[in-house]
């Protein structure tokens, strides 16, 4: 067979080699970021501050803080609509930090479904 031969379509040699290299030195990059990102924490307020929320980048909630005085016993549901606000926005600014991490990481690469 000829030095650089084909198999299956594919040309052998250094250009295969060096990408399989590249692929397999960003899944340890992309395996390092995501355990750095899982241990970052976000945090967000609504309500003026009334009620805050810490949520870590495995999107798991892990405070949740309310203001004595957000507590009406007459209007629950603003409480309960300043809870959601703020936790809904600590998620999205994990959500959006990861994006932008993983955007760094790809180069801006459409990957798909590969990831």
């Amino acid at each position: 067979m000829a030095k650089g031969g084909y198999r299956g379509g594919m040309p052998m040699g250094g250009m295969n080699m060096n990408m399989i290299k590249q692929a397999q030195k960003m899944q340890q990059e992309m395996l390092k970021m995501q355990q750095e990102m899982e241990t970052k924490e976000y945090e967000a307020a609504a309500g003026g501050g009334m009620v805050t929320a810490a949520v870590n980048g495995k999107h798991e909630l892990l405070r949740l803080t309310i203001d004595p005085e957000a507590v009406d016993p007459e209007d629950v549901e603003m409480l309960q609509d300043m809870v959601i606000a703020a936790v809904n926005e600590a998620m999205r600014a994990a959500a959006a930090d990861s994006s932008a991490a993983m955007g760094k990481l790809t180069g801006g690469l459409n990957l798909g479904g590969l990831l």
